[in-house]
């Protein structure tokens, strides 16, 4: 998986939606902190990720991204979409590297139930939903008795899905409370809501009967279909799929799904039904199919079909 690079336009809208929550929070924050709990401590809920009600949008954040608690608290970190995230602590020094699908070290739970500082802790990939070829879970949770200032990300999205956990003295006041937090993480989450649903009306503005966008993302949101997943060609034309994101890969699956979606098969260039994959997409590839037989021709992306991800070519002479 392809991690965000530096600063676009794109991540300035991440940041600014970060940035409203931030206020949000702030403003709630003005009525005074919350009392701590004595000797004692509490547990917390951050919600990770989050979708339309048909899935087609899903949002790329941790809710909230930023948190303040005291030593010995406990944080649940709960799955709120169907696409796939982490809740990774890197080791110290260790680098945040593209997503392996391949490695246990990342697709399953690292380390133990109290976060230590400095070791790799992952929760194993997080979804609401039984994702078809992947182990998942709903929740995970981490114990704090270390003071300090920590961050986590979600593998699968890299630098754009990040959140950091301020742990302080367990005598310390909180800044803000439970409902603080989930009324912060409603108003961001309507806000990805949005910013997704002018991604989508964008990418209907690039697609045509020979382009289908396959999937999109800005660093906020993602897309999860085929923008103009119906096209009507004819016999001898092309029809070119586009990932035309920044992040979240993709596949274009004819026919039967492959052991390993993960390689193309079949040969697009002749194409009269039956098997065809194009492999993983990465963001800006593109996959030409030339039709070279009548027929209606369904597909499906076979990372996020479980989702709706599917569509079809109609080819007529």
């Amino acid at each position: 998986m392809k991690h965000y690079r530096g600063t676009t336009p794109r991540s300035n809208k991440l940041a600014f939606i970060v940035a409203f929550a931030v206020a949000l929070l702030a403003s709630l924050a003005a009525a005074g902190p919350a009392s701590a709990d004595g000797g004692g401590h509490r547990t917390w809920q951050v919600q990770v990720g989050s979708e339309s009600r048909d899935q087609e949008i899903q949002g790329m954040a941790f809710l909230p991204s930023e948190i303040f608690v005291n030593k010995r608290d406990t944080i649940e970190w709960h799955a709120n979409s169907a696409e796939i995230h982490t809740v990774t602590f890197l080791a110290s020094g260790q680098s945040l590297q593209p997503f392996n699908p391949f490695s246990k070290d990342e697709l399953l739970k690292r380390g133990g139930d109290s976060y230590d500082g400095h070791s790799y802790y992952n929760s194993g990939l997080l979804a609401n939903v039984d994702v078809p070829g992947f182990p998942d879970a709903r929740s995970y949770s981490l114990s704090f008795p270390r003071k300090g200032d920590f961050t986590y990300y979600c593998l699968v999205h890299g630098m754009v899905m990040k959140g950091t956990v301020h742990v302080r003295d367990r005598s310390t006041d909180y800044p803000y409370s439970q409902a603080d937090y989930d009324k912060a993480s409603r108003a961001q989450e309507r806000s990805i809501l949005r910013d997704g649903q002018q991604l989508d009306a964008s990418l209907a503005q690039q697609a045509s009967n020979h382009k289908v966008i396959a999937g999109g993302d800005d660093g906020v949101a993602m897309v999860m279909r085929f923008v103009r997943p119906t096209v009507t060609v004819h016999v001898g034309e092309e029809v070119v799929f586009a990932n035309t994101g920044m992040g979240a890969p993709h596949t274009v699956t004819f026919g039967t799904e492959p052991a390993d979606i993960f390689a193309p098969s079949g040969d697009p260039t002749q194409f009269t039904g039956g098997d065809l994959n194009s492999g993983i997409m990465w963001p800006e590839d593109e996959f030409t199919v030339t039709f070279k037989a009548k027929g209606t021709f369904e597909y499906i992306c076979a990372l996020h079909d479980y989702m709706g991800m599917v569509g079809k070519v109609r080819v007529v002479d």
